[in-house]
């Protein structure tokens, strides 16, 4: 069990690593957000479930992982989706928005 429990933890801490080099290299906040709301919400829920292997878990401690576990699944997404929401009431615009047309025009003057 204990490998088990080690190997989900390890998975894990690997999506919370993506998580973390999504906040840093992703160039806005909506691409962002989803990057991390996406993979740290999967990360807590491999990280918890590999806790649950653990010999030494007794069965108050699995009930409190259970809430902060049920708690986090609720919140974590609804948090991003309350962040996006506000950032879009508020006028932040996407940072990779592309007018196909002008492009398109950018491409031919280049040629010419």
């Amino acid at each position: 069990m204990v490998v088990v429990s080690t190997v989900l933890i390890t998975a894990g801490l690997v999506f919370l690593v993506v998580s973390a080099i999504g906040l840093i290299g992703l160039p806005d906040l909506y691409t962002r957000a989803h990057a991390v709301a996406k993979s740290e919400t999967l990360a807590l829920l491999l990280i918890f479930v590999g806790l649950y292997f653990r010999p030494e878990l007794d069965a108050g401690a699995a009930v409190r992982l259970t809430l902060i576990l049920a708690f986090s699944l609720i919140a974590n997404p609804t948090a991003v989706h309350a962040l996006i929401r506000a950032a879009k009431r508020s006028g932040a615009e996407p940072w990779t928005v592309i007018d196909q047309a002008a492009a398109d025009r950018e491409i031919d003057k280049d040629r010419a």
